[in-house]
């Protein structure tokens, strides 16, 4: 596992060190000179920014890098660099190499002479071509800034068969996916605790990722959820990104903070005279071994009691519908991130069910998109803060 990490480590400035000598030559048979400092300046930019990140993910570095920056870093090794970038120098490449084999073949007289004037804007636009994908990851990030900091308000009403009557409007604050750390930071914070609390919801139940990697976000991330205020109590689960560095650490802080964290654990409430029980389960990713864990908090609900079921990944539904549970808050998709339209985009690839509204025989399943983010733009995938309202049928 060490080592596959330190080779991806190593493979991104690899890589990014290739296209940067393929676009410079290119750069420097087709373009002007202010087109390869553009390129030099973009890419170096990059590499202090990665270096900043890895530095500090091994703790020789404390602070973090700006937001923008690290903005930057994400765009252009995660979509730009793989996506982008190298197959395009990859097609370029091949091309040039099948013409240069056609032009040796065909006689000298065969050759055609090409007007200057047409060379220049070929030259041009060959250089606008080679810088589209730095030019895409700046001006990506550039839009993400506007991005990160906003989410909406998502009133929903959801009907449940057999909702025990004095549960009947009852209100929910799905709150997930915060990611306090490099991106959700500051203010925002007290946006989130506000929009929140302004809902004036029964509950406020928080289905994981609290914070986005380090420990030292956790101080924040426990005052905003100490904030937030339900009528019958604030829950929380963990999610991946919560463990990422120190899961005990995490679990300890989070329970010395007074929070009502969950994992693997049952929360017995009685709401208006009737028993409702709160299901929490701790992140795994294979639906065998959440199946085992939805079965142990099944086994610790009192009879009777009406469950509601929180857990990280929504593929935890599968069980849970097995074992009748009525409602499963999720989150972690954060509603496909990057979505053409409902239902096309890295959702559906990733994730049998990524956002809204899901049902199966008699249970259902709301997966927010999250109200934070680890990567800095989404697309047709909102952040949000879910105002669940449950009727009965």
């Amino acid at each position: 596992m060490m080592k596959s990490a330190v080779l991806w480590l190593l493979l991104i400035p690899a890589l990014s060190l290739i296209w940067w000598f393929w676009a410079d030559r290119q750069l420097r048979a087709n373009s002007k000179p202010r087109s390869r400092f553009l390129l030099s300046a973009g890419l170096i930019v990059f590499f202090i920014g990665y270096g900043w990140v890895v530095l500090g993910r091994g703790h020789l570095i404390t602070s973090s890098p700006p937001p923008w920056l690290m903005a930057i870093v994400l765009l252009w090794a995660l979509i730009f660099l793989p996506f982008l970038a190298m197959p395009m120098a990859a097609s370029w490449s091949l091309v040039t190499g099948v013409r240069k084999i056609i032009s040796h073949c065909l006689p000298s007289e065969n050759t055609v002479a090409i007007k200057s004037s047409s060379w220049s804007r070929r030259k041009w636009l060959g250089g606008m071509i080679t810088l589209f994908p730095l030019m895409g990851a700046y001006g990506s990030a550039m839009v993400s800034m506007r991005q990160i900091r906003r989410f909406r308000i998502r009133d929903v009403t959801l009907t449940i068969k057999d909702l025990p009557p004095a549960l009947d409007g009852l209100r929910i604050a799905h709150v997930t996916d915060t990611h306090v750390g490099k991106f959700t930071n500051g203010e925002v914070l007290n946006e989130i605790v506000s929009a929140t609390n302004q809902l004036d919801a029964d509950l406020v139940l928080f289905t994981g990722d609290l914070i986005d990697y380090s420990v030292r976000d956790l101080p924040a991330a426990v005052r905003m959820m100490q904030e937030m205020r339900g009528k019958f109590g604030v829950y929380l689960i963990e999610g991946n990104h919560d463990l990422l560095e120190d899961a005990a650490m995490f679990e300890k802080e989070v329970r010395a903070g007074g929070l009502n964290l969950l994992r693997n654990e049952v929360a017995h409430l009685d709401i208006r005279g009737t028993a409702l029980d709160l299901l929490g389960v701790v992140w795994k990713f294979g639906v065998p071994e959440m199946t085992v864990d939805v079965a142990e908090v099944v086994s610790l609900m009192r009879p009777g009691a009406f469950p509601i079921l929180m857990t990280h990944h929504p593929h935890a539904f599968e069980p849970a519908a097995a074992q009748g549970i009525p409602l499963t808050l999720a989150g972690h998709t954060h509603g496909g991130q990057l979505m053409l339209n409902e239902s096309l985009g890295v959702g559906p690839v990733m994730f049998r069910y990524w956002s809204g509204l899901y049902q199966k025989a008699g249970s259902s399943l709301w997966i927010s998109n999250g109200v934070g983010n680890w990567f800095p733009i989404r697309v047709n995938a909102p952040a949000e803060i879910v105002h669940l309202t449950l009727r009965r049928a």
